[in-house]
Formats: structure tokens, sequence, C-alpha cells
């Protein structure tokens, strides 16, 4: 059977989260720059299916198609780690200046590679800046000013807006990097993964590393939003409310409902010891 139970999965976040926070700052990196450019990608498909189908929900149900890519490589993408690295520091498995240090580089990293596709695409789709009236283009610096300059001009209650939407995104987000641990076989893991990830994007949440690539790459193509816009209307408060989001939702609140008193040895691990013992 390729279903694995929730208090199995527990023990594998735990140590997910351990693998996680001893990882070099290169790898890190490297990672998170793949994950950042991979769910840029990701994006702009979901946005082409809108614009070919005239259908929203349509380029949800692509959408995950970057996530699973992302989780099936063990790259690195900070949101899902705000739900994982935690319970690894809960564990004394690692310290909280490890987790802090993996947050750090993979956010970096994250951000670099949404922006490098972004450029890339701006590119691609305007052919160097000939081409300004693509409807994908159109949609793009929509977004990238809905994200800001729509909650700027709420205010303060903008600001709380934009905090609860990726409070909600990233409790999605976090739940597709757990539900993968769900199964042992590829298909069941990508099954589990597509779920809460069209849950986010079909409902319009807020991600702050698709959001790394949507703000800025709208600029680039003519958003009438300014760099402040950017972090102070959506960048900051979007991760901190998917820093929230992910630990309480999901790490926190599966932890506390299914860790139980004694661990049990991984699938993994008791294929270690069984070979160790027959040597």
């Amino acid at each position: 059977m390729s279903y694995i139970k929730p208090e199995q999965v527990i023990d594998s976040m735990i140590q997910t989260g351990t693998i996680k926070s001893q990882l070099s700052i290169k790898r890190l990196l490297l990672r998170g720059v793949l994950a950042g450019a991979l769910l840029g990608v990701a994006t702009t498909l979901a946005y082409q299916a809108a614009v070919q189908t005239k259908i929203n929900m349509a380029g949800a149900l692509i959408f995950p198609v970057g996530f699973v890519m992302i989780v099936l490589l063990g790259l690195e993408l900070v949101t899902g780690n705000f739900a994982l690295l935690p319970l690894s520091v809960l564990e004394r498995k690692t310290k909280v200046m490890h987790m802090l240090r993996n947050w750090s580089w993979v956010f970096v990293g994250n951000m670099v590679g949404a922006v490098l596709y972004g450029l890339l695409y701006y590119i691609a789709i305007t052919k160097f800046g000939h081409v300004k009236d693509d409807p994908i283009t159109a949609m793009i610096i929509k977004a990238a000013e809905t994200k800001t300059i729509g909650y700027k001009l709420l205010g303060f209650d903008g600001f709380i807006t934009v905090f609860v939407k990726s409070m909600l995104c990233n409790w999605m987000v976090c739940l597709g990097a757990v539900m993968a641990m769900t199964s042992q076989s590829t298909g069941g893991k990508i099954a589990a993964m597509w779920l809460p990830i069209i849950t986010f994007f079909g409902q319009g949440f807020e991600h702050s590393v698709v959001n790394m690539f949507v703000i800025p790459t709208g600029m680039l193509m003519g958003a009438k939003v300014s760099f402040a816009d950017w972090w102070l209307w959506n960048q900051i408060p979007v991760t901190l409310g998917n820093l929230v989001g992910g630990l309480l939702f999901t790490g926190l609140a599966l932890y506390l409902s299914h860790k139980r008193a004694v661990p049990t040895p991984s699938v993994e691990d008791q294929h270690v010891v069984k070979s160790a013992s027959s040597m």
C-alpha cells in the first residue's frame, strides 16, 4: 500500500525540516533560485490558460505543475519551509539560528529565480519591448497593480486583507508539501499535492514567491507600481502572513493533532535497518 498515515507523515515533516536546516548556503540558494523560477513558469502557464479559455479556474487547474516539479525535485520554497523547520526546532533536532538561516537564504534564492524568469519572460512575450498589446502582458500588469495599489487604496483595511489572504494561501501551500508525504508513489504524490494548490490559486490568495514574479514583471511591463508599493503593500505583509499561516494552520496544527509520543521508523529507515542486519 502506498498510503502513509498522518502519524508517519508528522515524522517525515520533522525529518525533512532537519535535513533542510543542514543544507549549505550554496545548495539553499541554488535550489531556491530554481524553485522561484519554476513557480514563475507555472504562473505564466496559468495566465495563458486563463486568457485562452477566458476561464480563470482553468489557470488554477494547471498552476500546480510548478509546485509538483519543485517538490519532486527536492527544491527549496520558503513558504513550505515555514511549516516544516519549526517542527524540527520543537523536537530539538535543529536550532533556531539554522531555521532562520534556511528561511533567509531560500527567500533570497526564490527572489532571484522569480525575478530572473520575469526578465526572460518579458523578453520572450514582448519581443524585447516591441509588442505591448499581448493579453497575457495586460493580465500581468493588472495583477501587479491589484496586488499592490488595490490594497493601498483601502489603507489599514487593505493591509489586514492582504495579510489574511496570505495566511489562507500558505495554509493550502504547506498542505500541498505535507500531502506529498502521504504517498510513496510518484502518481500518488502528484495527485495529493494538486488538491490544495488548486484551492489557493483558484481563490486568488496571496503567495509571496508567486508575487516575487508577478509584481516586478508587471512593473517591467509598465504597471504603475513603485518599489515601495511592492514591498509595503504586498511583499512584506504577504511574507509575514505566509509565515503565520503555514506555521500555525499546517505545521503546528498537524503536529499537535497527530504527533505520537514515540515515533516509529520511516519506511526508508526500516529498509536501512533490515539491510544492515542482513550484512
